[in-house]
């Protein structure tokens, strides 16, 4: 037995069943976009951690920021005794983040835990309780999060009922038959079958959909919805947990439409690999939380502060947006040569904005049909050639592609390559 299926089997009597695991692959080490297991063979990650490592795997300035951290104090917990990191850290964002006036945040641990207080921000801002969220929509999987979820499977089967006071609008998906004026149209239908539109708090949506597929919403939608929002005093949340931080070729995806929203979550790349999470919002809205109703010992700790300060300073010397918009074009050009090669699986042509790059996995070429079983054999080839890759979706058919912002050309290459074997296998 190798170190890896030891370890596998060790992993099935001490974790419990419903943490599941994309590859049989127990990591070493890294270095920016290479994962080394414990056999020592060496892997090309296009995943980067869902989306976690924008910044590349132990990045050098990041991890010289989190050792001079650890010299200084690893936890006060900024309820009890404030930092200048959380502080510095917090400035930033609200100058940078696409929201108009003054701006506040608060620093917390998780995409959750920031999905979760945006919403309570928005309620104690309106007083208000409804929310309206999206099919295919992932914004965590605490109790209220997995309700704001939009896909049953696996976040929300045996976990009984959701929390009330939240209802689905139909996402706009091309070929789905789907448009932005149904959805739209959806909406209105909520607020005169199910919730007066005076009595919901937000509406919260992913600029582009993660989980649900890489799919963006449509400008039109957005501007939909940010009228709805202005006519009916609802606040407009932005959950750019998985697409904030450059991944989508700006430093936020909201800053690819012509409308603002009032709050903006965030979490993955914010702070290459360490744990943090934040809610930007404007200033009026934020201050709406009684002093203590927020917060939590472990957000914004300052090993996670000082991580993500160098993020942020990375972004700007390696001027990784431009980077971004480069690895993308790269992944469109070799994926949509793909599609058109008879000789490979039938798949989609490539989506998304940025580096924020997917494809679906088909039944046959030219339909819309998912082939959900064939996207799992693809996902096992790659790693069996030493690519880790991922799927996501409703369907459960979708490739999507994460990988570093600071890889190299050779190292896309490498993967793309790979990729291909693995659609010709």
């Amino acid at each position: 037995m190798g170190a890896n299926e030891e370890l596998l089997a060790r992993r099935h009597q001490a974790v419990v069943r419903g943490v599941s695991y994309a590859t049989p692959l127990f990591a070493d080490r890294a270095l920016n976009s290479e994962v080394w297991d414990v056999e020592g063979k060496r892997y090309v990650d296009f995943a980067g951690g869902i989306a976690v490592l924008n910044t590349g795997h132990c990045h050098p300035h990041v991890v010289a920021a989190i050792r001079a951290q650890l010299d200084r104090f690893t936890h006060t917990c900024f309820q009890v005794l404030q930092y200048e990191p959380y502080v510095r850290l917090t400035e930033r964002l609200n100058a940078i983040a696409p929201i108009s006036g003054p701006a506040k945040s608060i620093l917390l641990t998780t995409g959750a835990e920031a999905t979760e207080n945006a919403i309570k921000i928005a309620r104690a801002a309106t007083g208000r309780s409804g929310i309206i969220a999206f099919t295919g929509a992932f914004h965590g999987r605490t109790a209220l999060a997995n309700a704001m979820t939009g896909k049953v499977m696996p976040y929300k089967k045996h976990f009984g009922p959701p929390l009330p006071g939240i209802w689905h609008a139909p996402f706009p998906i091309a070929g789905s038959g789907v448009s932005v004026e149904d959805t739209l149209s959806y909406i209105n239908f909520i607020f005169k079958a199910d919730i007066d539109a005076s009595q919901v708090a937000a509406i919260i949506i992913e600029p582009v959909q993660g989980e649900g597929g890489f799919h963006q919403a449509p400008p039109e939608l957005m501007s939909g919805l940010r009228r709805l929002c202005d006519t009916h005093g609802i606040v407009l949340i932005a959950d750019e947990v998985q697409t904030g931080f450059g991944r989508t070729g700006k430093m936020f995806a909201m800053e690819h439409y012509d409308v603002q929203p009032d709050v903006i979550c965030v979490a993955k790349s914010l702070a290459g690999g360490m744990p943090l999470s934040g809610v930007i919002g404007r200033a009026a809205i934020m201050d709406a939380a009684e002093p203590g109703g927020l917060g939590g010992t472990y957000g914004g700790n300052p090993l996670a502060c000082a991580a993500a300060l160098a993020v942020l300073d990375v972004f700007e010397q390696d001027k990784l947006l431009d980077r971004a918009n480069a690895i993308g074009a790269r992944l469109r050009a070799a994926i949509s040569k793909f599609s058109r090669a008879n000789t490979l699986v039938p798949i989609s042509e490539p989506r998304g904005p940025g580096a924020m790059i997917a494809f679906d996995i088909l039944k046959q070429r030219g339909s819309h049909e998912p082939d959900a079983e064939m996207t799992k054999r693809v996902t096992r080839v790659a790693y069996e050639n030493g690519l880790i890759l991922l799927s996501c979706g409703v369907t459960a058919s979708t490739i999507r592609i994460l990988v570093p912002l600071t890889a190299s050309d050779e190292i896309v290459d490498e993967g793309l390559a790979i990729l291909e074997k693995c659609l010709a296998a």
